[in-house]
């Protein structure tokens, strides 16, 4: 399952994964000194990093034509860029210099993405394997590394600058990790001809799942820390292990995801980990102390660890294999919104009825997979 072979052909995937999680588990991590550091409140927050998916979607639509400009380097470059964007927010003392800072790091985000899921299905074409559990493992484990580091770094108190900006180091050298002899990503932008085949429903049901699975996961990451701190009263390195235990627990799923693809039914594991995850958020949502919500959280991770890899997999088997680049770029755009609005979302929620109401409303959302799992069985007829 894991044989040198497969993680050779794995390697820049697995970089770009692993970057984005750092970057992202750090910001999670480092949430409730960014607060402090601006001065404001969980709603205003979400307010502020708003612009994110506004910059990460417009990011998305323009990474085809980026991935041909710079051919080969198409990945490791826009890690690179990633690692730099994230960076800018430990920076932005004044609060409207955070909001633009936030918009380079979704900017990035979003090129990022949409290039190494394009790449993973590459790879798994050209060689015959299944990658996208383990990728997405790879960017769970370095999620839950960077929470950790940074919960480290904020207890020997560094200041939010210096932890994103050591932190984007890591990242930048996991950009190097991505070059390849030849890394060129085909198949991303549609022919002129008119040759193209229709992408259907599948990106877009697969998409759905996949928005919904994100929304729950990245949004559930982003705010643990502060619901530790703030609701449950927990100490600054108590909240860094609240995304850290998630993402971990997410890492480990996601390998034994690695090994149930192909011997269990894909659709039999969205409808299962659906109501786990279910079951998680509401743990965390009624938890009275720290330990408690790392049950929810270790809990949610198990269940939602499946959704996206196995929805994002589906997609490449239903689809045309000459559209499937395509296809799984488009499901990757939709899927994305719930990445990048989940965490502003439940921000606005929380500062209006609460953490712990945001994480009831989590569970609610992640019950939907069992409305779009049978429209997607569909599609296989």
């Amino acid at each position: 399952m894991f044989s040198p072979k497969t993680l050779v052909a794995a390697r820049p995937a697995l970089a770009a994964f692993a970057a984005m999680g750092v970057l992202w588990g750090t910001f999670a991590a480092v949430l409730p000194d960014l607060k402090a550091m601006l001065g404001i409140d969980e709603t205003e927050l979400g307010l502020l990093i708003f612009c994110t998916p506004i910059a990460a979607i417009s990011a998305m639509l323009a990474a085809p034509a980026f991935g041909v400009v710079t051919g080969r380097i198409a990945l490791p470059f826009a890690v690179a860029l990633m690692a730099v964007a994230f960076a800018l927010p430990g920076q932005a003392h004044v609060v409207w210099l955070f909001p633009l800072a936030m918009a380079c790091a979704g900017a990035a985000t979003g090129l990022t993405d949409v290039l190494m899921n394009a790449r993973v299905a590459a790879i798994e074409t050209q060689r015959g394997l299944h990658l996208m559990n383990l990728s997405h493992a790879a960017y769970s484990f370095g999620y839950a590394g960077g929470a950790v580091l940074t919960g480290v770094l904020r207890g020997a108190g560094w200041e939010p600058g210096w932890v994103m900006g050591t932190m984007a180091a890591i990242a930048l050298l996991c950009a190097a990790l991505c070059i390849e002899t030849d890394g060129r990503i085909e198949g991303l932008r549609k022919p002129k001809d008119g040759s193209a085949l229709p992408l259907g429903l599948v990106p877009v049901i697969g998409g759905g799942i996949v928005l919904i699975a994100f929304m729950t996961e990245n949004a559930s990451e982003n705010w643990s820390a502060l619901h530790i701190e703030k609701t449950l009263g927990g100490s600054p390195e108590e909240g860094a292990l609240g995304p850290a235990t998630l993402a971990l627990t997410m890492g480990f799923a996601r390998l034994g995801g690695q090994w149930l693809a192909g011997r269990v039914d894909a659709f039999t594991i969205l409808r299962v980990g659906a109501v786990i995850a279910s079951i998680g958020a509401l743990i965390v949502a009624t938890a009275v102390m720290p330990v408690w919500a790392y049950v929810g959280f270790i809990i949610t991770g198990i269940g939602a660890s499946v959704l996206a890899p196995t929805a994002f997999s589906l997609v490449g088997q239903l689809s045309a294999p000459e559209a499937r680049a395509r296809a799984i770029a488009r499901a990757t755009l939709l899927g994305y919104f719930g990445y990048f609005f989940g965490p502003p979302l439940l921000g606005i929620i929380a500062g209006s009825f609460g953490l712990r109401f945001a994480f009831v409303f989590a569970a609610v959302l992640v019950g939907m997979v069992f409305l779009l799992a049978p429209l997607m069985a569909r599609q296989r007829t």
